[in-house]
């Protein structure tokens, strides 16, 4: 950024002179003030670009997460009261010519965000020999205001304000430095070094360690949708997923032979439990020393081939787990480390051997790749193709893609990487290692959409096919309750694939506080799990996973009864959502929309919802409600410390009760958000919006409610997603209120949809003439289906069946 050298009247062709240098841009104004350099950009008329350094400061910023283009934006530029005011139609940035604080306020003058006037500050900083700084920058919210984002924290709150939070990344905390407000506006803080985040009375900063200048986005979307829209034009917009990964999915640490991966597929067919995915974790490439080497050297897994080629013909899918690092006998790692494309960080697994805690004494030499490289991501995906991806595996379980980072060293942030030191470009590994993986697949097929699970995340990762999972979270009713705000606001940075281990990952102190050392038969943890399920259901992706503790359904006992069948009901209940949540999905990639809604998205006037951490849109139309406290056994006999365990009589009392308990009716309580009326899911019941209800329970249902207005299309009994095509769906229509769905439909799994290959299918409700309009059908793809019935099902019970064949058609009532 150079000084600039023209005076304001020069800049604004106005006949007033203030004493401050001023350029105008085509996009915007350069400016000085104070020392520090300023650069105001508008990147849309709703988005705005700030970048400060001081005075004089030669740098080059080119931002990793940020891909938009800067859009050609008309807007005016006037002086007035010792402030220059840049006008976009959409909003007016100011720029206080005293004192260089920026605020920012919709058209029509009412203030959304204000910058502190103390700020910002450089401070010098020796970034591993390279002279730089560390950045800080406050704001003023109001008091108010609630604010959501940051990323996935493991703090159980919903609204992020009044506290401090270093954004690092790690196991179960993945961290954006981003949020958005009630008051419709959002900020991207585009820093990829560890940062503090403070919001306390007197200011809302970040402060970065490392940065050549101050770089961020404001954005107006007047909503969270909105803001959400503005966000991935900047970042990314989402891919479509396949309709597979939307089924359920069953996983645990770990199978450890073929035989015993594929049968557990067997043994959902078997049962009639739908199935849509197995997920094999690590070892099967042998040891640690061949630790991710992309090939299956584990004698247990002598066959690879056939072991996919059964998965498919059973009509299920596979993922596999890779890792962002390598051990010291694999030919990724002997490549790489000729290039110096290793890190020397102490990283997982520690020691060669597969023992706990890990013997130092024969370390395992594991190290982690250079993401940052594109060579070293071109070598990454030449052996993930030659060693698995060509055998026909359908997609990547990438874990430790933050890194694991252990015995943390203060000069292991010196660390040497393409772009800097590793201190510098911390936070975007994950973005970097996803995104490779997904940017080569696209290169080599367009049959098969990439699909990515992978532990940590960064705004932008939304444009690579990636649904970001927890991490090792804790098997307690804590951990749950702290799931579902932790997914909300990862969800509001713009990121909507999310997902938890269901069950939780660590398990074990439900097995040494049972008689026969089975959590699974343990009350304590079927309860726990099945609630946890419950919620999984109404998340992006329902996937069974953990340590311990198995957690197949057969496990839990048999067909009849009340565990088992819980489990059961759900997994068919999210099978029969799947033309609901499918059609949500092209929402999301083609309106911007997010799955796992938090109130304030759709009832931001009702301000009791702003802070409700335990309650969620699933989409435009249900609002759920998962049960977060244990209801049967006692909650507060559970330690994650496998020392503070139940005696074998206290559990034994829990034994002989709980086959009763589960079959008991319970209640909990809570908040219908104002506005509209609901519906109980279950029963139909109306309730009236904007107050707390008491509403009964049981073991294998959870609180459900569908707002009025509704369509929701109900899909077949299957025991695979694409089993049946979508023929005969039920239309299920919820009157009190004007509604519309758009029911999508294309070849599932291919990119032909980029192309056009698809169809929506219009409706809409209307509800003073009490009718249903199912439009035109819109678009086309080979093999779709030209005729179809629909049952149309109101909540009161009257129904009535529809021949479609795809020209519009009206259903009276």
């Amino acid at each position: 950024m150079r000084t600039c050298s023209l005076f304001l009247i020069l800049c604004l062709g106005v006949s007033t002179l203030l004493a401050q240098d001023c350029q105008k841009t085509s996009s915007g104004i350069k400016t000085s003030q104070g020392g520090i350099d300023l650069e105001l950009q508008f990147i849309t008329p709703s988005v705005v670009r700030v970048v400060k350094a001081p005075q004089g400061h030669v740098y080059t910023k080119e931002s990793v997460s940020v891909i938009a283009k800067p859009q050609k934006v008309n807007f005016q530029t006037t002086a007035k009261d010792n402030q220059i005011i840049l006008s976009s139609g959409s909003i007016k940035v100011c720029v206080n010519t005293q004192t260089g604080a920026i605020t920012y306020q919709t058209s029509k003058g009412e203030i959304l965000l204000t910058e502190k006037e103390t700020g910002p500050k450089f401070i010098d900083f020796n970034d591993a020999g390279v002279k730089t700084y560390t950045a800080y920058q406050p704001f003023l919210l109001d008091k108010e205001e609630g604010i959501y984002g940051l990323g996935q924290l493991q703090n159980g709150k919903m609204i992020q304000r009044n506290m401090t939070k270093n954004l690092i990344q790690g196991n179960v905390e993945d961290v954006s430095p981003f949020f958005q407000s009630t008051k419709g506006y959002g900020l991207f803080w585009d820093n990829y070094s560890p940062t503090l985040f403070t919001d306390n009375e007197s200011e809302t900063s970040f402060r970065s360690e490392v940065a050549d200048c101050i770089d961020y986005y404001f954005m107006y979307g007047a909503n969270a949708d909105g803001v959400i829209a503005q966000m991935r034009y900047l970042t990314g917009e989402v891919p479509m997923f396949p309709l597979w990964t939307y089924g359920f999915w069953q996983s645990k640490e770990r199978y450890k032979s073929q035989e015993e991966t594929v049968g557990v597929v067997k043994k959902y067919r078997e049962l009639g439990v739908p199935l849509d995915g197995i997920i094999q974790d690590w070892q099967y490439w042998g040891n640690n020393y061949l630790w991710n080497a992309m090939e299956f050297k584990n004698p247990s897994f002598s066959d690879p081939q056939r072991m996919i080629d059964e998965v498919h013909n059973m009509n299920a899918h596979m993922v596999i787990s890779i890792w962002s690092s390598f051990g010291p006998m694999t030919k990724p790692y002997k490549e790489m480390d000729k290039k110096g494309m290793l890190f020397n960080i102490s990283t997982w697994p520690q020691s060669g051997l597969e023992t706990w805690p890990p013997e130092m004494d024969y370390p395992s030499g594991v190290r982690v790749y250079d993401a940052y490289n594109p060579e070293a991501r071109n070598i990454y995906w030449k052996y993930l193709n030659e060693g698995i991806f060509k055998k026909g595996m359908d997609g990547w379980w990438m874990d430790s893609t933050e890194p694991d980072h252990l015995d943390w060293k203060p000069e292991d942030m010196d660390t040497k990487t393409f772009l800097g030191s590793f201190r510098k470009v911390r936070n975007i590994y994950p973005l970097m290692t996803v995104g490779g993986v997904y940017t080569h697949q696209r290169e080599v097929s367009n049959d098969k959409r990439v699909f990515i699970l992978t532990r940590s995340g960064f705004v932008g990762q939304q444009r690579y096919g990636a649904n970001v999972w927890t991490g090792d979270v804790a098997s307690t009713w804590e951990s749950l309750r702290n799931q579902i705000p932790a997914g909300l606001n990862f969800s509001l940075c713009g990121m909507p694939h999310w997902n938890s281990d269901i069950g939780g990952f660590f398990a074990g102190h439900y097995n040494k506080s049972w008689n026969d050392g089975s959590g699974s038969k343990n009350p304590m943890f079927q309860e726990l799990y099945v609630r946890w399920l419950q919620f999984g259901a109404f998340t992006p992706m329902m996937r069974s996973h953990g340590t311990d503790v198995p957690r197949e359904i057969y496990n839990f006992g048999e067909k009849g009864e009340p565990v088992y069948d819980a489990i059961e009901k759900m997994i068919k209940l999210r099978y029969s959502l799947l033309p609901y949540i499918y059609s949500t999905s092209w929402d999301v990639t083609n309106n911007q929309s997010t799955f796992m809604r938090a109130l304030v998205m759709d009832f931001v006037d009702d301000k009791k919802v702003w802070d409700i951490n335990d309650q969620y849109m699933f989409g435009k139309s249900l609002l759920v409600a998962p049960i977060v406290h244990a209801q049967y056994t006692p909650e507060k006999e559970v330690k994650v410390s496998e020392e503070e365990g139940w005696n074998r009589d206290s559990a034994k009392k829990v034994e002989n009760n709980a086959l009763t308990n589960f079959a008991e009716t319970k209640t909990t309580k809570l908040y219908l958000p104002a506005g509209t009326v609901w519906y109980d899911f279950w029963t139909n019941q109306k309730q009236m919006g904007g107050q707390e209800i008491t509403k009964e329970t049981s073991l294998d249902a959870i609180p459900l409610f569908v707002k009025a207005g509704s369509i929701i299309p109900m899909g077949p009994d299957v025991q695979y997603a694409t089993e049946k095509s979508w023929d005969q769906l039920q239309l299920r229509v919820y009157t009190g209120a004007d509604g519309s769905f758009t029911l999508y439909e294309d070849e599932f799994d291919n990119y032909n949809y980029e192309k056009g290959a698809y169809i929506e299918i219009p409706m809409k409700w209307h509800d003073s003439g009490r009718k249903l309009t199912i439009g035109d059908t819109k678009g086309s793809y080979p093999g779709m289906l030209k005729n179809r019935t629909f049952k149309v099902v109101l909540q009161d019970g009257k129904q009535k069946t529809v021949h479609y064949n795809g020209k519009k058609v009206t259903v009276s009532f």
